[in-house]
């Protein structure tokens, strides 16, 4: 069979992933109006095979079953065959990856769901063996047929578990609640009982960065001064950011290890895991001032630029595991390699890095580190700075050489949320380190959404090749308001203020559900699906509610709106339970609790040298804290910069809580201790 003597629908598609599937024999089609009207015309059960392009088993399962002849005959035959692009359409993914789970399987991508013909899932899995895949095949179009009301039976039932409320689901109703520090300090004990005190990290494997977790972590030291929660912070970080997890050679983190020690990655690279992980680092160094987490911030935002970003600055979604058919391959050395390219300094980089004769497979090694660099520059008689410089170097070569590899696919398109989240990486990065790059990539990036993937008020999934055609889901909505927010405090540009506020009202007014107080994942404007989901818990990515919800109090203090301080205080009491039981999937909610335990600080600066101000401001690491700015107040429409006006003609700093406010002084350090005081 030649590559391409079978063309089907997905010729047509935006995603790449589904571009991969366009020359399979199966006739597969997209997710659409017309594709669900031909099940329902021809009276055929559907399956719906999910998947992403970084995806090491949906390529397996697509060499072994979705390009053989045989089974893509009997998949035409008695189905029809759709597929999707769980980054482009979480909707669809997230209401089947539920049912597999009523089903009581593990779920997991590929995601192979058979549907009747009007959606509703009767049964379902992840990857099939080929075999095992056309029996199974065979097997329902034969009881299709013949035995179709045990199959009705099916669906109705794992309808009523799929369609039911999350917040009735878990019984969940608002709470009168004192917010209270012991209670905090009561989620970190919860957390704490499944911590790794060896490796950092949760004590599994495999083992997946959790941003949100450790974001939690930091906010419980500076609620409660808890040292312990610093530590296991500081040492998961430095586990991660040493380990195969982390591309030692070019910068960025993989998706997750394999094993428990963060050495073995599955070595897909995800924009929406580095975003948030380039936030943690920042915010980790302002505590800490650790050297490694500036050099990994810094050769994460070089990856990204040199290898995520579009022309016009918008963020590509992720790169494939694998490289010719063979996964890792692209990141993969050995001996004779380093020796080749580093000539005299290879010995001491092959120790630096733990490369053998195989520290993974025979063959081949994944580099990491198992020594501070003060500890290994000490240990080979070298000065730091020395050691830091050799190794920059070798790493800009090592780079060189691998760019003559067979790249991993790229997946170019363009995910409005995971831009939403990188976006607030790279502010968070220019307040940790004031470095101009990071503010430039950052406002691009942000022009870049407005321009492209923005239409009034409405925002677009997805952009690709020119066009937009994916409605927003609340993901999208409630990471870019986050990225506007963050921007406006480093850049005090009030554009983004009232942008992140448009998307705020529009969630709102079609996603928002006045009923039980929680928005829905998708926009009452866009395609219905068989039942509208919220998302409640934290995963890798924060769930859209904690997300908007956070969004929604920053907005309360920036823009003076008690209304929605009101929403999200609900919305608090209502998970409340669930919080205290099960924080380690709620742990966006718990730093959003954190903000309830003491006035946030509103911090305003009206003078000339504001950006030089702020940026001694943001050094410290100060979570509870909004920073608001003008050259003269009589520039600005925020309430919070009303009679706001400089003393003694010099720059000056008002600083304030709840609504009451110290004496404005005109000096950065005075202000700085006023910003302190509790």
């Amino acid at each position: 069979m030649t590559e391409h003597s079978h063309t089907n629908q997905l010729i047509h598609s935006s995603s790449p992933y589904l571009l991969q599937h366009a020359h399979n024999p199966v006739d597969w089609k997209e997710w659409n109006a017309a594709s669900l009207q031909e099940a329902m015309e021809q009276d055929k059960p559907i399956i719906v095979s999910i998947g992403y392009s970084a995806c090491h088993w949906c390529h397996v399962m697509e060499r072994e079953s979705f390009e053989n002849e045989q089974i893509a005959q009997i998949m035409n035959e008695h189905f029809v065959c759709i597929k999707v692009d769980r980054e482009e359409r979480p909707d669809v993914d997230q209401i089947y990856m539920d049912a597999v789970h009523a089903m009581g399987l593990q779920g997991g991508w590929p995601l192979n769901v058979f549907l009747m013909p009007d959606q509703r899932p009767f049964y379902g899995g992840t990857y099939f063996p080929p075999q095992g895949w056309a029996n199974l095949l065979r097997q329902i179009g034969k009881v299709y047929k013949e035995k179709r009301s045990e199959l009705e039976k099916s669906a109705t039932g794992f309808m009523r578990s799929i369609g039911a409320s999350e917040i009735k689901k878990y019984g969940l109703s608002p709470s009168e609640q004192s917010f209270s520090s012991d209670e905090m300090t009561r989620m970190f004990r919860q957390l704490a009982e499944n911590f790794d005190h060896e490796q950092g990290g949760m004590n599994r494997a495999p083992k997946f960065p959790m941003p949100v977790i450790y974001e939690f972590l930091l906010r419980e030291f500076t609620t409660n001064d808890n040292k312990e929660a610093l530590n296991h912070t500081t040492l998961t970080l430095d586990k991660m950011a040493m380990g195969g997890l982390y591309d030692q050679i070019g910068g960025g983190f993989t998706r997750y290890s394999t094993d428990a020690d963060w050495f073995v990655p599955h070595f897909e690279k995800m924009l929406y895991d580095n975003g948030q992980l380039v936030s943690l680092y920042s915010e980790a160094y302002s505590i800490t001032n650790k050297a490694l987490y500036k050099e990994i911030v810094y050769q994460t935002i070089d990856w990204l630029e040199r290898e995520m970003t579009d022309s016009e600055g918008g963020f590509y979604a992720a790169l494939d595991a694998d490289s010719e058919g063979e996964e890792g391959k692209f990141y993969l050395w050995t001996p004779e390699e380093f020796k080749e390219v580093l000539g005299p300094d290879a010995q001491l980089l092959i120790d630096y890095y733990n490369i053998n004769e195989g520290n993974w497979e025979p063959g081949k090694n994944i580099p990491f580190r198992d020594q501070s660099d003060s500890e290994f520059a000490e240990h080979h008689g070298l000065e730091l700075g020395e050691l830091q410089d050799l190794v920059k170097i070798a790493n800009l070569k090592l780079l060189e050489k691998r760019a003559e590899r067979i790249r991993p696919g790229l997946d170019d398109k363009i995910l409005s949320g995971w831009n939403g989240l990188m976006l607030k990486g790279l502010a968070d990065a220019y307040a940790a380190f004031n470095e101009p790059k990071f503010l430039d990539m950052a406002v691009t990036n942000a022009n870049f959404i407005l321009h492209r993937m923005k239409d009034g008020a409405k925002l677009f999934r997805n952009y690709k090749d020119g066009k937009a055609s994916i409605d927003a889901y609340l993901e999208d909505y409630a990471a870019v308001g986050a990225g506007f927010i963050a921007l406006y405090q480093i850049t005090f540009d009030e554009k983004w203020l009232h942008e992140a506020n448009q998307l705020v009202d529009y969630s709102i007014d079609n996603f928002f559900d006045e009923e039980e107080g929680f928005f829905f994942f998708t926009d009452t404007n866009s395609e219905s699906l068989i039942t509208r989901k919220k998302e409640i818990f934290d995963n890798v990515i924060p769930g859209s509610n904690s997300l908007m919800a956070t969004n929604l109090y920053w907005l309360s203090v920036l823009l003076d709106k008690p209304d929605y301080r009101d929403k999200v205080s609900r919305m608090l009491n209502i998970v409340n339970k669930l919080l205290m039981s099960d924080p380690q999937y709620l742990s966006k909610w718990g730093s959003l609790y954190s903000y309830f335990l003491e006035p946030t600080v509103e911090v305003v600066i009206i003078g000339d040298d504001l950006e030089e101000n702020a940026a001694i401001i943001h050094r410290e690491f100060i979570p509870n804290m909004v920073l608001l700015g003008a050259l003269d107040q009589s520039e600005s429409q925020l309430a919070l910069l009303e009679n706001r006006s400089k003393i003694n003609d010099e720059t000056t700093f008002y600083v304030c809580r709840n609504k009451t406010c110290q004496l404005p002084v005109n000096s950065i350090s005075e202000a700085m201790t006023q910003i302190r005081q509790h």
